[in-house]
């Protein structure tokens, strides 16, 4: 099964190292009112805060931030920021958003009861990992679940950010969902037979440290999650330093040289690095994690933090390629802190 997971990283990278806040007021367009507790947020990183009560807000980052500034409040369109770095205030003016036809389908007949919807939508979403297992959706009454009998696809939306607790990496992760869709190859309601073909999803996210979050078991968890997953393929791929991140690659069921099919291009002057890969691959993460990696693209992009362009041209299998929300970690993680399994307070 091919898996596609995306986040709306839009990589804009600094020339130098420097540590910048961004302060902010932001209004209803309509009214010119201050916005109180609007999130603001660098997608996919545990970096945000809130409006306060005069609709102002102040944030601080650093080059290892690389995302999308996200400007986001329940009703209201939100808007995505790229140019942050040029900036030291911004002025926003939301808008409410229009209304959609998405409650009509809510009780909808559609050939499979909410109950299965759910249950396909949990575990596509969260994952079945140990880690995707320990999570759970706090707010499933705002999903809006359809099917497609004649395609044979699921599709999700929510009318607020899905909002997710995972005990076993202790974080809170709110998820904005622009696209979700499951493609099944097979579907057989009566006995619960569902053969998925592909899995997309795509938005944006944030993620809360909870309460255990520096205790040793939670660290562990976290560097158990990040070695082995794309993340960490990225930056190693990035580095040129796969032997000494544990992987290895095969072709035919015959180890092959990565160099033999990966040609990198030199850091140009944004700070990316240039990828072509000559054609589908076997991955094994310290010998007994195997996937596979393929592009729909003649090149894509990487840099140093394993953020990637374009994340949708991009795809995977085997274990990178079910790793879902539950298995993922920010990702400014390991970089603007550095990470310990060692605690003495524990």
């Amino acid at each position: 099964m091919i898996s596609r997971i995306g986040l709306l990283c839009f990589l804009i990278l600094p020339l130098f190292c420097v540590s910048q806040t961004l302060t902010g007021r932001i209004i209803d367009k309509a009214t010119q009112q201050p916005i109180e507790t609007v999130a603001v947020y660098f997608d996919n990183t545990t970096i945000g805060t809130t409006t306060n009560e005069k609709g102002e807000f102040s944030i601080t980052y650093t080059d290892a931030t690389q995302s999308t500034l996200v400007i986001s409040y329940l009703g209201y369109e939100k808007v995505f920021i790229l140019d942050y770095r040029s900036k030291k205030t911004l002025n926003i003016e939301l808008v409410e958003a229009e209304n959609t036809l998405d409650e009509v389908y809510l009780d909808y007949d559609d050939g499979l009861t909410r109950r299965q919807k759910l249950r396909l939508f949990r575990k596509e979403f969260l994952g079945s990992s140990k880690f995707g297992k320990s999570c759970k959706i706090l707010n499933e009454d705002d999903l809006f679940l359809r099917y497609d009998k004649k395609n044979k696809t699921m599709s999700a939306s929510s009318k607020a950010p899905v909002m997710v607790i995972n005990k076993a990496l202790q974080y809170e992760v709110a998820f904005d969902i622009k696209d979700f869709e499951i493609k099944f190859r097979y579907v057989e309601p009566e006995t619960n037979i569902f053969n998925i073909h592909s899995i997309a999803y795509f938005g944006t996210s944030f993620y809360k440290d909870l309460k255990d979050a520096k205790k040793t078991k939670t660290l562990k968890n976290r560097e158990a999650a990040y070695n082995g997953s794309v993340q960490h393929f990225m930056r190693a791929l990035y580095n040129k330093n796969f032997e000494e991140e544990g992987y290895i690659f095969g072709k035919n069921k015959f180890k092959v040289n990565w160099n033999d099919f990966f040609t990198i291009y030199d850091t140009d002057n944004l700070g990316y690095k240039t990828v072509v890969l000559k054609e589908k691959l076997d991955i094994f993460y310290n010998q007994d994690k195997g996937s596979v990696i393929e592009t729909a693209v003649d090149q894509f992009q990487v840099d140093q933090y394993g953020n990637y362009l374009p994340v949708v041209a991009v795809y995977f299998g085997g274990v990178m390629g079910t790793q879902r929300i539950g298995d993922l970690l920010p990702s400014d993680y390991g970089l603007n802190e550095k990470e310990t399994t060692k605690n003495p307070e524990d």
